[in-house]
């Protein structure tokens, strides 16, 4: 009998063992016969007793895809290629590439019309997957690094926690093996990275991404410092902008005057925030605090007698 069929597999498969009424299922074949959910399955009754496909070679399982939903899923695929590194998402793309030559071989793609800004040559891409899976499998690595200030590279076993992107460049967050301390390294700075299995893996049970990154702008965090109030000065041609899109979640407009608002954000000092700062020119001013107005007075300043002064042994024209 059909409800003793459907109990069993709802207990084999589900663990469920409250069986089925005969409604349930009687508005579950109605339901496969109607479009509702895209089968429009041939179901008939064969002399008052049982229910079978009309179409002997009929399966909801062989429901070919709607041009509207290969059109969704070509386009979720365009937009998972603009994250390159990651081998899943290449994957992901081979199996919609053959779901489209099965069901619609005379298909067109078209182009996403969603944009990312990306840039192809940056360096370190070729890292994100094996990372990536380092984090997953709780593996830990061993990296060949060399920073900028580096005179030359330096290895060590690195334990990663989380990967974090910022300005279109890449971070691997964690501990090294030695001290602990919790670090981001720039994946454009590794010369090599290989999983070390003989190591065990430093798992994280400090912190979240989010609470680690709530104070700052960017991903430089001085773990002995306290966010400071800084209050800034916007000229009403660029408020829209910041008003927009704040640059930090805790910003908040102090006042308003004819010809400019004043903000203020709760955060760490540091180098991300500074350039923040400055990628407005004169739009924005720093009013407070005082250590952050000199620094970015000193740079100005340095960038203004750059352009009365011949670098190197380029002649001025």
């Amino acid at each position: 009998m059909l409800i003793d069929k459907v109990s069993d597999a709802l207990y084999e498969y589900e663990g469920i063992d409250k069986g089925i009424s005969r409604r349930t299922i009687q508005a579950d074949i109605q339901m496969m016969r109607s479009d509702k959910l895209g089968y429009n399955a041939p179901i008939i009754i064969v002399e008052k007793k049982y229910y079978t496909y009309e179409d002997a070679e009929y399966s909801i399982t062989n429901i070919p895809l709607s041009t509207q939903d290969l059109e969704r899923m070509n386009e979720a695929v365009e937009v998972l290629k603009q994250f390159k590194g990651f081998s899943h998402f290449t994957s992901l793309n081979e199996v919609v590439q053959k779901l489209e030559d099965h069901v619609y071989t005379a298909a067109n793609r078209t182009e996403s019309v969603i944009e990312f800004e990306k840039n192809e040559q940056l360096k370190g891409l070729e890292y994100l997957d094996i990372i990536y899976n380092a984090v997953i499998n709780r593996k830990a690595v061993e990296l060949e690094y060399k920073s900028f200030k580096a005179r030359q590279a330096n290895t060590f076993y690195f334990h990663v926690w989380w990967l974090k992107e910022f300005k279109n460049r890449w971070f691997a967050v964690g501990i090294r093996q030695e001290d602990g301390q919790v670090v981001n390294l720039a994946l454009d700075r590794i010369v090599t990275v290989r999983i070390a299995d003989k190591v065990k893996y430093l798992p994280n049970d400090r912190i979240s991404a989010t609470d680690f990154y709530k104070d700052v702008i960017g991903v430089t965090v001085a773990h002995n410092s306290r966010p400071s109030n800084v209050l800034l000065e916007v000229t009403n041609q660029h408020a829209p902008y910041i008003e927009t899109k704040p640059l930090h979640h805790s910003q908040q407009v102090l006042k308003r005057w004819k010809s400019s608002i004043l903000i203020q954000i709760t955060v760490q000092l540091n180098f991300e925030l500074e350039k923040e700062i400055m990628g407005f020119g004169e739009g924005v001013r720093v009013i407070a605090p005082k250590r952050l107005r000199k620094s970015i007075y000193r740079k100005y300043k340095q960038a203004l007698d750059s352009y009365d002064t011949a670098w190197g042994n380029h002649e001025r024209e």
